[in-house]
């Protein structure tokens, strides 16, 4: 089932723009959107004013992200400022205007005895999506470091975390909790989003096991509502559109990870 968004870009008024360790957390009351995004999905952002270019200047397309939280007309979105688009969004401040599209795509499903694996940015819907669950999941949250581990502040649920340079939590890689929760206990539905090697790595520890498993791809997308075929990548069963028909998928429509993105 395909989710329809209000027609056209609004503009919500940021109200907050906070340090998160390495990130950004961008607050923003949406009074014309839905109030019950599903976690999973999207939105595509820009800054009201001066994202269009001008004299000495570059026009930038809009940024796909999801909404890490959605509370009382109020989005929250994690951001990490890489390009020069992500950080013309993490100078926004308080009072500027957010304009966004959405809520895009399609988000997660539930099923039965959850388990959320994210990496890095990737945490983000997973926020929403343990909110939801409430204390129903157990989440496991990998990141290059303890300043981006703060993101793990984000969840109101209990986490076990891991960093790449053993400065928070454990030394190694998220997937290497993964596989010991997996190893304890494989009776589960796994819920996961991160950077592409990261669930490449998640898809193959599943389909070993035979674990149901639903991923948050990323892709370059331009319009996100299925125009420009950006985001197209191919599944056992044909090409897809990650903006309108992911971009949450079974990890079993799934050869690989790495070689669709």
């Amino acid at each position: 089932m395909r989710t329809l968004a209000p027609f056209g870009r609004r503009v919500a008024e940021v109200v907050a723009n906070e340090a998160l360790g390495a990130y950004r957390l961008i607050s923003a009351r949406d009074d014309g959107g839905p109030a019950d995004p599903q976690p999973g999905q999207f939105y595509m952002l820009a800054g009201e004013a001066g994202w269009g270019g001008g004299e000495g200047s570059r026009p930038y397309l809009p940024r796909a992200f999801s909404f890490a939280r959605a509370r009382d007309g109020r989005l929250d979105f994690l951001l990490e400022a890489i390009g020069p688009g992500t950080e013309r969004l993490a100078e926004l401040r308080a009072g500027d205007g957010l304009a966004l599209v959405g809520p895009l795509g399609i988000g997660f499903r539930p099923d039965a005895r959850p388990l959320l694996v994210g990496g890095g940015i990737g945490v983000a819907p997973l926020v929403a999506w343990s909110d939801e669950l409430g204390g129903d999941a157990r989440v496991l949250l990998g990141f290059r470091s303890a300043a981006h581990a703060e993101a793990a502040r984000l969840f109101e649920a209990e986490v076990e975390l891991a960093t790449d340079d053993g400065s928070a939590g454990r030394h190694g890689f998220v997937t290497e909790l993964l596989r010991e929760e997996l190893d304890r206990d494989s009776a589960v539905t796994v819920y996961a989003c991160g950077p592409p090697a990261m669930l490449e790595a998640v898809r193959a520890l599943c389909a070993e096991r035979e674990v149901l498993a639903q991923l948050a791809l990323e892709s370059g997308m331009a319009c996100g509502f299925g125009a420009c075929m950006g985001c197209v990548v191919p599944t056992r069963s044909g090409y897809t559109r990650l903006c309108v028909d992911g971009p949450v998928l079974d990890a079993d429509d799934l050869s690989s990870v790495i070689c669709h993105l």
